[in-house]
């Protein structure tokens, strides 16, 4: 299988192919390489993309000297322009084009691969992109490229002729000669030589301006005996050597043959790179596929020791019976990390069983966090593990069932039965609060869940919480002040300080429980970060500060609620809210605010709020939503996990 290396030696071999059989002016001045980054999902389809563009711009560019090519493959869209300078007969400009391409491939690395680069030859050039940069005449990868040797002679009349050599070309830009120049300044028995060209897309006044912007720079080089300057509509060159009008059409016949053996042995080159390219990208993916799937068997062998030794296992065949085969008619819902089903194990109990989503690359962690987590740790307000089948053509969780749903399913979703009583609400706040306290504190494993929202609440018949859904939770080791991690959970009740800097302590749970609490009470979701949509915790706050907290409860209360409980619970909510993470109160304290054991302090402001309007912020400046990132790909459901991203 082709590698890197081989890539690289063969890249090499093309760069010193001997010119000297004719004058392609094949010199680099500049390769450049754009520095964004394409995600990994797409890279192959990327390539294929770029190699088909590059093909198709060749035979465009011999017959007219330029071409532009833009090819579409999925999502993967790849503009290519080239061109060579006017001057240089037909064989020069396929000699030169075709070393161009050859070594174009450099911006093309095989952990990195970047969406973007451009090549200067002083014969031709050729650039690649996902935009449409074609008609660009100026970028911040405009650069200049001074020469290495300094002129010997007379450096004051040397720097004027150079001056009045690129004034000449300002003079003489546009009109008939099409964006292109070439020609001497002399003076003092000192001759300096010139050329310019537009690309052809950059015409009339873009082309004005990116010429008039080169003549501004070439004057950094002087006193160096040559310079460049190389923007992205247009190329200026001057030196102290006459360096245009070398081209092969003037060359002894007998060059002939040389020129053509050379364009045949950089079109073969170039087609063996690009088959080599292709070959290392498919063997880099099968590596990285076949070493993922050694992580998964090597975690899926210490589960099933785990699972052997605590007698958790249980049978695929019996699961699939239990649930009649999966039937919808059994369904209880969906989550992002797969479905669950009501089953009656052949002992006549009842249980929940979830089928993980085979779809997703984190059902592996997911299914590890459940049971060599969760299945040693026993508590009243956390949902029990009973067993699971691994050994099946699915992984299956079994949990204890809850009869009465999710703690959204009684506030957002079911509307024909009798909303939640006060007594009820404030039951389900202090047990989720204990069930917390105990993964925080009490248990001899310290946890953090990662992903409290009201749909991994659960109620039993007596409407006691049970917390539930551990696939994202995380170990926090007792010498650790803070694990800086990829950011996983749901948008609404994600802390800043972990969406801006991946940084999770038990404060990101405390977070997400005040934003539970609020909305538990008020009834409403919390859209911070909807644009244009103004967040429950705006709301909260305001009516903290004219001291009316109870006005913001669930009205379809009617009224039936304490108003000093109420304003309680929502300052309480807000004191675990708050967008600095050290003020938030441990578990431990809220469960004894909420038990009137502990004094209530005043909270700070939440975040998503202008403190100088308090108005809503959900969006920065740039109109971008701050937790966005590149490096997460979107997912169908509503929760992060730790490699996609997306709100609610």
């Amino acid at each position: 299988m082709a590698s890197p290396t081989v890539l690289c030696i063969l890249v090499i071999l093309a760069m010193n192919i001997d010119k000297s059989l004719s004058d392609p002016r094949a010199t680099q001045a500049a390769l450049v390489c754009t520095n964004k980054t394409s995600l990994s999902s797409d890279r192959q389809v990327y390539v294929a993309s770029f190699l088909a563009a590059m093909d198709a711009i060749t035979p465009l560019v011999s017959k007219q000297g330029y071409g532009g090519v833009v090819n579409e493959a999925g999502n993967n869209t790849v503009y290519v322009f080239g061109e060579c300078m006017k001057d240089l007969s037909q064989t020069d400009c396929n000699l030169c084009f075709a070393q161009c391409k050859t070594q174009i491939l450099r911006c093309l690395p095989f952990q990195k691969l970047t969406r973007g680069g451009r090549l200067f030859y002083d014969g031709c050039y050729l650039r690649y992109d996902d935009y449409m940069f074609f008609n660009d005449s100026l970028d911040a990868g405009d650069k200049v490229v001074c020469g290495v040797n300094e002129f010997g002679g007379n450096q004051s009349l040397f720097r004027a002729n150079v001056a009045e050599l690129v004034r000449s070309i300002v003079d003489l830009k546009g009109s008939k000669n099409d964006g292109f120049f070439k020609g001497s300044f002399s003076r003092g028995n000192l001759t300096v030589y010139g050329l310019a060209q537009c690309w052809e897309f950059v015409n009339g006044s873009s082309c004005n301006a990116c010429l008039a912007d080169s003549v501004s720079k070439i004057g950094s080089c002087p006193p160096k005996d040559e310079g460049r300057v190389l923007n992205a509509g247009c190329y200026l060159r001057y030196s102290t050597q006459k360096f245009y009008d070398n081209s092969s059409s003037a060359a002894p016949s007998g060059n002939g043959g040389g020129s053509r053996r050379v364009a045949i042995i950089l079109a073969a080159t170039f087609s063996a790179v690009t088959f080599l390219l292709i070959l290392a990208f498919i063997s880099f993916f099968a590596k990285k596929r076949v070493l993922k799937q050694r992580r998964e068997k090597k975690k899926l062998g210490a589960l099933l020791r785990t699972v052997n030794k605590s007698k958790l296992n249980i049978s695929y065949e019996t699961l699939e019976k239990a649930t009649d085969y999966f039937s919808n008619a059994n369904k209880l819902g969906q989550g992002g990390s797969g479905s669950v089903y009501k089953g009656v194990l052949p002992n006549g109990q009842v249980v929940a069983i979830k089928r993980l989503f085979f779809n997703t690359t984190q059902w592996v962690d997911h299914f590890f966090n459940e049971v060599n987590l969760i299945s040693g740790v026993h508590h009243k307000n956390l949902v029990q593990l009973l067993g699971c089948s691994i050994t099946g053509p699915e992984s299956l969780l079994v949990y204890a069932y809850v009869p009465n749903g999710s703690l959204h399913d009684h506030i957002f979703v079911q509307k024909n039965v009798q909303p939640l009583s006060w007594r009820e609400r404030y039951k389900i706040i202090l047990g989720t609060a204990e069930g917390l306290t105990f993964l925080h504190e009490e248990s001899k494993l310290r946890i953090i869940h990662r992903d409290i929202k009201l749909s991994n609440i659960l109620l039993d018949e007596f409407f006691t919480p049970k917390i539930a859904d551990f696939g994202l939770a995380r170990l926090f080791p007792e010498d650790k002040t803070h694990l800086t991690t990829a950011i996983a959970g749901t948008l609404g009740y994600m802390a800043p300080e972990y969406v801006v800097r991946g940084m999770l302590t038990e404060k990101a749970d405390v977070y997400s429980f005040g934003v539970l609490v609020i909305e538990v009470i008020c009834g409403r979701r919390n859209n911070a970060i909807a644009q244009n949509s103004f967040s429950i915790l705006q709301k909260i706050w305001k009516l903290y500060g004219t001291g009316k907290l109870f006005e913001s409860v669930d009205p379809s209360m009617q009224g039936n609620f304490i108003k000093d409980e109420a304003s309680k619970l929502l300052q309480i909510g807000l004191l675990c809210v708050q967008a600095s993470a050290e003020l938030r109160p441990s578990m431990s304290v809220v469960v004894k605010m909420l038990n009137n054991q502990h004094e209530i302090s005043q909270p700070t402001q939440p975040p998503f709020i202008n403190s100088n309007s308090s108005e809503m912020s959900p969006l920065n400046r740039s109109g971008t939503p701050y937790f966005q990132s590149d490096s997460y790909t979107q997912s169908s459901g509503n929760e992060l996990t730790d490699s996609f991203i997306e709100p609610r």
